[in-house]
This record gives C-alpha cells, structure tokens and sequence, in this order.
C-alpha cells in the first residue's frame, strides 16, 4: 500500500484524485487543495472541486493559503507519504516539503513547452498538432524537474477547450497511477532547458479578438471557449465559430454570406463561420438575426 499525499484544485486535479482513490494500491493519507472562492454575480463562496470530492470520501483536507503556513509543513509529515502528487495545485512547493518525499507534477503540456499557468490554452493557441501530458520530479524551480513518463496524442482540428482538457484529464489519470506503481525503475530524464517555453495565467483582456487572421482568430476562439471567451472592441462577444478558409486576401470585418443562422465572415487573411453574437449587455442572437435587424447585408461591415 502506497500512501500519497495530494495537492490539486479544480476539474482536472479532481479527476486525478478519484483515479488514486480507486487503486486499492493506494491510501491518501492527506489532501491540501486552495481555500474556498469567492464566484459567481452573488460573490457567494465556492468549495474547490478536489475539496468536494476529498469530503465525499471522508479524507483528511487542508486549505492553506500559503504552503509555508503554520502547522501544514508537519500536518505532511504526519501523513508519512511516500509519494506527493500534485496536479493544477495552484502554489509552488518550498524546499522544505519537496524534501519531505518524491513529490510527482503531473502538467498538462510536453514538457518544457509551456511551463507554466496556461498550458492548454497555448497548445490551443499556436495551433499545436499534438499536445500531453507530462510527469515531472518536481524541483524549486517552475515546471522544471525532471521527467518521469509522457503521454501525447493528435488534437483534432475542431477541439475546444473543454474537450481538450477532458481529453488531457483522462490521460494524466492513466499516466498518475502508471508512474505511481513503476516509480522505482524509472530513470528520470532532465528537460533540455534550451528550448523551454513559458507561459502566464489568462486574463480577460487576452479573449480580445480582431479580423485580420481567420486562423488566428479561430484558434483564439478554440483557446478561449468557456472563459473568458472572445470579444470585439466595444465588448461583442462572439460564439459558434467554424473557420472557413485562411487563403484569401479580403477586406476586414465584410460580411460575405448570410446563411440560415449563421453568417460568414472576412478577415484581412481568410475567413469565418460565426453562429451567435452577443452585445454586450445584452442577450445572445443568431448570427443572421442580429445583422438582419440592425440592416446589415452582404458587402456590409460587422464591425
């Protein structure tokens, strides 16, 4: 029986969790995960996913702000791990608690591409052919440890984010308990520091979208599905995005057809399908709709 102490937050760290709490070669002997949030219009507070998930099963939780705050150093050693597993935790590990036991990351990227807050959104955002998931010894420094086993695939040409990091979830939860089990034989490999990749935490403003690139505006939209999704200045929101072509040379924002529901669109380079159009303030439309009732046709600009 292997004791494992856990750290994650959201979705992805909670699918990992339950995957470890199925293996009757496992005991979680410990969760930490980040604080209660603060979500929604109401502000209202909202438990992180691996905390609901760690009290449904009756596991011992921590929420500390700080990993360096008191008492969470000796609550770990308590739990005498030999292993720490920590997916999408949200806080960099101190020397003290790295030393404590092999602490295993398991991050959504082909490391040492994208190290780093945003992984998924910028395999998405490059228009990446293939992207992973990679186990790493963790060390002081950011998504820099050495490696410990991969698991990669092709991303479809039309995925989302969501469907991405499902896609991702499932992998890291057949890659955690694979390099859990084998630990002992692995020779951990060091990434090539060269050619390492780094990357930020999203923020609203990066959703902002224009008309010059259908492709790029297309993996934008790939990228940023859910949140904080992608707008034009003066705050339209635009939804239901199919990407048309990227050859032809167009004036940008000139509306090329009407369709059904949708409409298609011109960028400087390219073209798009947009489905549904959201104003800001107020209600998403239909795409043709929302052009039809403001008199805007064929050969108009929708910007």
């Amino acid at each position: 029986m292997k004791k494992i102490v856990y750290m994650g937050t959201p979705h992805y760290a909670k699918e990992i969790l339950q995957t470890l709490i199925d293996d009757e070669q496992i005991e979680i002997s410990l969760v930490l995960s980040q604080p209660d949030r603060k979500a929604g219009r109401k502000g209202e507070l909202k438990a992180p996913e691996v905390k609901v998930l760690a009290e449904e099963h009756g596991l011992k939780i921590l929420q500390p702000e700080r990993l360096s705050d008191e008492g969470i150093y000796e609550a770990i050693v308590e739990a005498k791990p030999d292993y720490i597993v920590v997916a999408a935790f949200g806080q960099l590990l101190p020397k003290s608690i790295l030393d404590i036991a092999p602490c295993i990351n398991l991050h959504a990227s082909l490391l040492p591409q994208y190290r780093g807050a945003s992984p998924v959104q910028q395999s998405l955002l490059h228009g990446d052919e293939f992207t992973g998931i990679t186990a790493m010894l963790m060390e002081e420094g950011l998504d820099s440890g050495p490696i410990l086993g991969y698991r990669y695939f092709k991303i479809p040409e039309t995925m989302l984010l969501p469907e991405l990091m499902n896609k991702l979830s499932d992998d890291a939860c057949t890659l955690t308990t694979d390099i859990i089990h084998r630990f002992d034989s692995i020779e951990p490999m060091e990434q090539n520091r060269a050619v390492a990749t780094h990357c930020k935490k999203i923020k609203k403003i990066d959703g902002l979208v224009d008309f010059s690139s259908a492709s790029k505006f297309y993996d934008k939209y790939r990228a940023f599905e859910g949140w904080p999704g992608i707008f034009v200045e003066g705050g339209m929101k635009i939804k239901e995005v199919a990407l048309v072509e990227i050859t032809s040379q167009n004036e940008e924002g000139v509306i090329l057809e009407l369709k059904d529901e949708s409409i298609v669109v011109a960028c400087i380079e390219g073209s798009l399908e947009i489905g549904t159009l959201q104003p800001a303030s107020k209600k998403a439309v239909n795409a043709k709709a929302y052009c039809v009732g403001r008199g805007l046709k064929v050969g108009t600009s929708l910007l």
